[in-house]
């Protein structure tokens, strides 16, 4: 039974929706599924670990409602973002009969929620789909937004769409079957809201970071609402990244992007390298005089805590450079960083040093 149910509002005028945060409240997906006009059919997307775990009741759940359900299912893991994943998902929706009076009901980690979300955006131009998040990432950070794509082999999310879920439904529940990996993955993002908005988040992360570890349950809850309500406040603000806000929700990323695609994706989590992202950012912006190295290290001590890596692996410098010029974040060629002023605000910054970047990659491999 759910208890302690929160709803965060995403204020996007026609497109608005709640995020329900609960534990326990994932079989109470259904209900909201039935709260969204005309719809009899499902088409449930999870991938080859969850579906055993959450999606496969789901889907059951779903019947019992009186849905036509189609439960599909992905190799687990970042390579399955991908293109050729994508064809195979229409080409499934088109034989289960799926038309616009049908939704696609994501559960599992960010990937299938990325893959989902861009299948429900362009399959028939276009058809809803709702958001039952199941790792942390995907619960504090890409759940929520709209963001939906995949990866080329040389730039992560270069392809995709914004494209808005009709519903969240977040059960912290799901958190107790998450891999310690995974888990801690999913921190690194948590603890990026409390560096870019709020100081006195981050504080309160390092005070109870004993409890999230061990993954309280009330803890855990108030955790994520509090990061969905900040996404939830820049989303409202710049939905498609036209007024430069939203980007600040990508501290860490450039380096955290050129880290995946270098290494292979699926090599080092998403989380794991917007650890080690935020650590080459804030020694950037160090560097820069923009803030003290107390910044930097207050990160490095409450990362630690969370058990990610900070250390940047053995690659290539330049070639992390020219990766990093591919960025969505940059213009015409040039590099663009979201850097620290001080702890609780990042800005967007260009012309930034070249030297300073080679420097700061090389100091996080020295560790």
């Amino acid at each position: 039974m759910a208890v302690s149910l929160l709803h965060v509002p995403v204020d996007l005028g026609d497109q608005s929706y709640s995020i329900e945060i609960g534990s326990g409240n994932l079989a109470q997906l259904p209900a909201v599924v039935q709260q969204l006009a005309d719809v009899s059919h499902a088409i449930v997307i999870s991938d080859s670990e969850v579906r055993p775990l959450y999606a496969e009741s789901v889907s059951q759940s779903l019947e019992a409602a009186g849905l036509r359900v189609d439960l599909l299912e992905i190799a687990a893991g970042e390579s399955s973002k991908a293109a050729e994943t994508v064809a195979h998902l229409w080409n499934a929706l088109l034989q289960a009969g799926a038309d616009r009076f049908s939704v696609v009901v994501a559960v599992g980690g960010g990937v299938v929620g990325d893959l989902a979300g861009f299948v429900a955006a362009s399959y028939a131009r276009g058809i809803r789909f709702v958001q039952a998040p199941t790792t942390l990432l995907a619960q504090v950070d890409s759940s929520v937004g709209g963001k939906v794509g995949i990866n080329l082999a040389g730039g992560k999310n270069m392809v995709g769409a914004f494209w808005q879920p009709a519903a969240v439904v977040i059960d912290t529940e799901t958190l107790t079957s998450l891999p310690d990996r995974q888990f801690s993955a999913g921190l690194a993002e948590v603890v990026k809201y409390g560096v870019i908005m709020d100081p006195d988040f981050f504080s309160l992360l390092e005070q109870q970071a004993a409890a999230i570890w061990e993954r309280d349950a009330e803890t855990l809850r108030s955790v994520v609402a509090h990061c969905c309500q900040l996404k939830a406040e820049v989303v409202a603000e710049d939905e498609r990244e036209t007024s430069g806000r939203r980007a600040i929700l990508n501290y860490g990323h450039t380096f955290c992007h050129a880290i995946e695609a270098l290494s292979g994706y699926g090599t080092i989590l998403h989380g794991e390298a917007v650890s080690i992202g935020m650590i080459c950012a804030s020694r950037l912006a160090a560097s820069m005089g923009r803030i003290e190295s107390a910044v930097t290290d207050r990160q490095l001590a409450l990362l630690a805590q969370f058990q990610l890596p900070v250390q940047l692996p053995d690659l290539d410098v330049e070639e992390m450079i020219q990766l990093m010029r591919r960025d969505k974040k940059s213009q015409h060629g040039e590099l663009r960083f979201v850097l620290p002023a001080s702890l609780g605000q990042v800005e967007l910054v260009e012309g930034v040093d070249l030297e300073l970047v080679r420097s700061a990659i090389q100091e996080s491999q020295a560790g």
